[in-house]
């Protein structure tokens, strides 16, 4: 099942406050950068934030999911958090902050 384009949209415009972000549309699903950073996967409708030491400490209690098959566990934000727009753009600037530059392609 492939996420809306409109959830797409809202969460977008709630993490606004992040940086620079974007999405792209992978294999069905989508990708969410943050700085040209990949921070993110919505899957199914579900939002997964790449785990970091940093996001951890803000989540507190964390709940953990697989965006898909085979895949390494993420951060699981659940749809109430979505609405707190200042609560997901600081999750998303720490979370990019946390990770290493984009890797340069040839």
């Amino acid at each position: 099942m492939s996420s809306k384009q409109s959830m797409i949209d809202f969460l977008i415009m709630q993490m606004k406050a992040a940086g620079n972000i974007r999405a792209k549309k992978m294999f069905g699903e989508y990708g969410i950068y943050c700085d040209e950073k990949i921070v993110a996967l919505v899957c199914d409708d579900q939002l997964f934030v790449k785990p970091t030491e940093v996001g951890k400490r803000f989540i507190g209690e964390i709940l953990e999911g697989f965006p898909y098959p085979g895949a390494k566990p993420y951060f699981l934000i659940l749809e109430e958090k979505w609405r707190d727009k200042n609560w997901l753009a600081e999750l998303i600037q720490l979370t990019a902050a946390a990770l290493p530059p984009p890797k340069k392609k040839f």
